[in-house]
């Protein structure tokens, strides 16, 4: 069973809200998405520890 949630973010490049949908059964995962308004990737880090999703989104440089 999948527990897909909706998190609404700030692309890093272009500020705009994109929304990511998360899937909190697989763990924690780091992968890369384009941003839905100026397609550049996305480094999106998702950690699944607490009650809640933590979501962190960088641009594909920074370490």
């Amino acid at each position: 069973m999948q527990s897909l949630e909706t998190i609404s973010r700030n692309c890093p490049y272009c500020g705009e809200s994109i929304e990511l949908l998360v899937d909190c059964t697989a763990g924690d995962q780091q992968y890369f998405e384009d941003c839905q308004v100026c397609c550049k990737p996305i480094s999106v880090e998702l950690s699944v520890d607490g009650a809640e999703p933590v979501v962190c989104l960088r641009d594909e440089n920074e370490a």
